[in-house]
């Protein structure tokens, strides 16, 4: 698996570079926000997300984008990638029964993001605010924690205060804190 030798600090040149990822790096330095990276194959699954945490130095926080039954109630998950996600114990928590996974045409939509590549940056294409945020209060004991930059193909390390206090600010977005949780509890 491919994982660059060298972090980077700003938006990095390279020539394939999409629009999404290139606005996200753009905004972290528009608002201030530090940031490093690094560049790497697909990573589709958290256990390929576990090669690129060791290197990175931060956990990649999991993101799943949820809806309700009638598809009118639209969540972006931030949870720990550890845990397994069992809709129960989410569902209880924020009022919506039956919550399933949203369609990769909504998550595109909304976010702007394809699956494999959902993360709380796509909530700045997310302009009328349809996308609840939901964080797992666990996420909150990391210092730093990776986020894709709206593509799977790379990772930046920010700081988890970062994130709530000048981030999601910035998106005009309060988040949902929730608990899942741990693995040994959901049996």
């Amino acid at each position: 698996m491919y994982i660059s030798d060298d972090f980077f600090t700003s938006a990095p040149p390279k020539e394939n570079r999409s629009d999404k990822e290139n606005a996200v790096y753009a905004l972290l330095e528009e608002i201030g926000i530090p940031f490093t990276g690094l560049d790497h194959d697909r990573a589709d699954t958290m256990e390929i997300c576990e090669v690129i945490e060791k290197k990175l130095g931060a956990e990649i926080c999991k993101n799943l984008f949820l809806c309700n039954r009638q598809q009118t109630d639209f969540y972006l998950l931030l949870m720990p990638g550890k845990k397994v996600f069992k809709t129960k114990f989410l569902s209880e928590q924020i009022n919506s029964s039956r919550l399933s996974f949203g369609s990769g045409e909504q998550m595109e939509e909304l976010l702007g993001v394809t699956p494999g590549s959902a993360t709380v940056f796509g909530l700045m294409n997310d302009k009328d605010h349809r996308v609840r945020l939901l964080i797992d209060r666990d996420l909150l004991k990391d210092e730093y924690l990776g986020c894709h930059p709206c593509v799977n193909t790379a990772v930046v390390k920010i700081r988890t205060q970062d994130i709530l206090d000048i981030l999601l600010p910035h998106f005009g977005v309060t988040p949902t804190f929730v608990d899942l949780p741990d693995p040994a509890e959901q049996n």
